[in-house]
Order: C-alpha cells, then sequence, then structure tokens
C-alpha cells in the first residue's frame, strides 16, 4: 500500500514539473497591471507612459549598431504585461551578432533599409530571408538568430516586438568566449588549440 501511494505521489510530482515546464514563461497576473512595491507617486497616464524612444527622434544614426529597449527594467508598467520593444538602428555593414531570447519569440518590422536575416532551429537548419522596408519575421522563442545590414551605403532601421516583459539575450559570441570557460575546453569543442580560441577572445575584448 505504501509503495502505491509514494508511486502515486512520485507521479503527481512529475506531472506538476512538467506542466510548469510547458507553461514556462511570463506568468498571468490576477491583477490589471502591477505596481512597483515602493512608488511614491499616484499612479496615473505617466506610470503608463514610456518616453525613452524620443531621443531618436531627428537623432543623428549612429556610427555602431544600436539597441534602444523598452522592457520592463526601463518601463516598469510592463511587469505582467507579456510584451516589450526594441529599436534597432543598423548603419550600414553592421550585424547583430547571432543570439537568443530564452523567453519570447521575436517579431521583426523593418521600418528602413533592407536586412539579411536567419535564425537555426534545433536539427541545425539555417533558415534567411532578405527582407525589405515594411517586411516583418519571426525568430521562434529560444532559437540563434541574427540580422545584417549587408548595403555597404545605406543604414536600416527595425523595431523588434516581444512576447515577454523580460525578453532576455544570451549573445552566442559573448557567452561562449567571453565567460570562464575553460581555453582548452573551447579548443576541443571548436577543433583547434587554445591558441586561436585565444586570438578569437582578444579579437571580442578590443
Amino acid at each position: 500500500m505504501a509503495s502505491k501511494l509514494q508511486f502515486f505521489l512520485l507521479l503527481s510530482l512529475l506531472s506538476c514539473a512538467t506542466l510548469q515546464i510547458t507553461m514556462a514563461g511570463d506568468p498571468d497576473i490576477l491583477t490589471d497591471f502591477i505596481t512597483p512595491p515602493f512608488l511614491f507617486f499616484p499612479i496615473d497616464g505617466n506610470f503608463f507612459t514610456f518616453t525613452g524612444m524620443r531621443a531618436l527622434v531627428n537623432a543623428p544614426f549612429p556610427t555602431t549598431f544600436k539597441v534602444t529597449k523598452a522592457s520592463m527594467a526601463e518601463f516598469a508598467a510592463l511587469n505582467g504585461q507579456s510584451v516589450s520593444y526594441a529599436v534597432l538602428q543598423f548603419p550600414n555593414g553592421t550585424v547583430n551578432p547571432p543570439h537568443t531570447h530564452p523567453r519570447a519569440s521575436e517579431l521583426l518590422f523593418v521600418l528602413m533599409g533592407s536586412l539579411e536575416v536567419g535564425f537555426v532551429d534545433t536539427t541545425n537548419m539555417l533558415f534567411t530571408q532578405t527582407l525589405q522596408q515594411g517586411d516583418i519575421f519571426v525568430f521562434p522563442k529560444g532559437l540563434v538568430h541574427f540580422q545584417y545590414n549587408c548595403d555597404a551605403k545605406n543604414p536600416a532601421l527595425a523595431l523588434s516586438a516581444f512576447g515577454s516583459a523580460n525578453a532576455g539575450t544570451v549573445s552566442v559570441p559573448n557567452s561562449v568566449f567571453n565567460t570562464t570557460i575553460d581555453d582548452q575546453i573551447l579548443a576541443l569543442s571548436f577543433k583547434t588549440d587554445v591558441a586561436t580560441i585565444q586570438k578569437i577572445k582578444s579579437g571580442l575584448s578590443g
């Protein structure tokens, strides 16, 4: 009898764990919105307004790739709303290197110029597309992807929408080469030598 009860409890725990994994993402909230615990002013329209993108209006285009975010870190009213934005500015010939967003899919809308984009699925198949102004492309949640402005003369501008207030970004080059993973492990993993790994690390840190 005890063994049947233990088996039932174990099965229940496994079921709960599986359900928790399948429901991973921003949790549903039980209120209309979430206010910060230490808010010293009354809630009004200002709380639900983000003005951080105003800095982009009539500003000179950057000389290097730039991301301006409106996520929960910058815009507290997004907490619990499962949405966020980012404006991506690509001077000619610049790239947003391979990266992932572990907590959200990404919907990219090209507002100006053109972009070469792509992602790699879990079977290592690469899906690419050349996007023109007005095109939209989706990057599935958690998959490695990139964007590249291959135009040698013209900049590109895009808006990304995320299905999370805090999508997270994991840069593939940085997470592999700018952490404390042992050089020997990296050399074996990439079938090269330690000197080559150190040269790559040096290039990334510069």
